[in-house]
């Protein structure tokens, strides 16, 4: 069943010229539309600036869209009041990128856990240390820490304890915004196995937030790749690794590190993609991706290519935005 939808979702920003300048829009999310499934993992993926941490803050209700609409189990989340509002945070919660900075250092673990669970009534305050070295058990975590400061903690602890916090409400849904960047590659391991174990126990859904393509690949059941605001591809995550069909997405996986043996291999070449990202402010005519695009052609410079699902045969449930696989007529 499906949990949440986003449709034709928009965020822009104004941007000042000057004093007395006039405003410009920075369009950060620029109508896009997905959706996540009851026990399963949709990852966005794309270069930073892209606009997926501004997707997390407008699906956690956290930032007013400019225009779209975002449904939780069916409910438009914009026209939530009161004891709705409420019940909605409660389902839906947040894993943050940075755990150093996403915990208070004067609260305790305790204090930091058992505050959501006060919030929202879910515990009595005599069984409050028992809820607390509970959730800190399912992170791997003892109840001996309850009383220590985040700072005492390193950085795959802190994000354990902020994982526990996620989980103390019965969220259905988690928001994971870079969760795993700013942790060392063997921590990163480790909170990664220890979300799936909590997935497969939970049944909690996931949105994922990365720009890390073998996580992705490992963690996920769909993917979409954004691009200037914009998802330009749309598929199940085994199907986009086998075939990549948008350029951009091709040029992803192979700026992805690789080892190879010699550095004269053919794939161990640089993907030829020309120039930077263009500015949000001024996102050129077209498709966004032409400027910079190994295989632009006549249209892609005057047309913006739909997502949709590709002509050729073979390709039913993935989407792609791309004058290649959707001739403009």
């Amino acid at each position: 069943m499906e949990l949440l939808r986003v449709e034709a979702l928009k965020k822009y920003f104004p941007v000042k010229r000057g004093l007395a300048g006039p405003s410009q829009w920075l369009r950060a999310v620029d109508g896009i539309d997905f959706s996540v499934d009851e026990d399963r993992i949709f990852a966005l993926v794309g270069e930073s600036g892209c606009g997926k941490s501004t997707v997390a803050r407008l699906v956690l209700n956290l930032a007013t869209p400019t225009s779209g609409k975002i449904f939780f189990g069916g409910k438009d989340i914009s026209e939530l009041k009161s004891t709705s509002l409420k019940a909605f945070r409660r389902s839906l919660q947040i894993i943050f990128q940075d755990p150093f900075a996403s915990l208070n250092p004067r609260m305790t673990v305790f204090d930091t856990i058992s505050e959501p669970l006060k919030i929202h009534g879910i515990v009595e305050k005599k069984n409050m240390k028992d809820a607390c070295a509970e959730l800190l058990k399912k992170v791997g975590l003892g109840a001996e820490v309850l009383n220590r400061y985040p700072h005492e903690f390193s950085g795959g602890q802190r994000q354990r304890i902020c994982i526990a916090r996620a989980l103390a409400v019965g969220p259905k849904l988690i928001v994971a915004d870079e969760p795993l960047s700013a942790l060392d590659v063997s921590i990163q391991a480790q909170i990664l196995n220890l979300l799936q174990e909590l997935k497969r126990e939970t049944k909690i859904s996931f949105l994922f937030i990365s720009h890390d393509l073998k996580i992705v690949h490992y963690f996920s059941d769909a993917v979409g790749v954004m691009y200037l605001g914009k998802i330009v591809e749309r598929a199940k995550t085994e199907d986009l690794f086998r075939e990549p069909m948008h350029p951009y997405t091709v040029v992803l996986l192979e700026s992805a590190p690789r080892i190879f043996h010699s550095p004269t291999h053919p794939q161990a070449r640089s993907p030829k993609v020309i120039g930077d990202v263009p500015s949000p402010i001024h996102i050129p005519p077209g498709c966004p991706f032409h400027p910079r695009c190994p295989r632009r052609f006549e249209p892609c410079d005057k047309f913006v290519p739909l997502l949709e699902e590709p002509v050729s045969k073979g390709y039913s449930g993935r989407l792609v935005s791309c004058h290649l696989w959707n001739p403009w007529e």
